[in-house]
């Protein structure tokens, strides 16, 4: 057997295991998060349900006035965040 015959085998090869695990990946089936297991830290933190309702409004989140108080306060934390806040103290 030559070199280029091995060096043919040895590529196909690699092929059918790159298909086959792509596959197998693919086929699996991911398991989500159920919305009531991040319920009690949403609820735990006002400013971070506020940007989660934010996240979920999608486009509109740009013209609602809460969300765009909410991304302000998280942009204040995100700066300074040494700043004593209500649930730092």
């Amino acid at each position: 057997m030559d070199m280029k015959m091995l060096a043919r085998l040895g590529a196909v090869a690699f092929g059918t295991v790159a298909i086959l695990a792509t596959a197998f990946e693919l086929g699996r089936e991911e398991d989500e998060p159920s919305p009531q297991s991040t319920a009690p830290d949403v609820a735990a933190d006002s400013l971070r349900g506020e940007l989660v309702r934010c996240q979920m409004l999608g486009e509109a989140g740009i013209r609602d006035m809460a969300c765009l108080r909410a991304w302000a306060e998280s942009r204040r934390r995100f700066i300074a965040p040494a700043a004593v806040t209500p649930e730092r103290e």
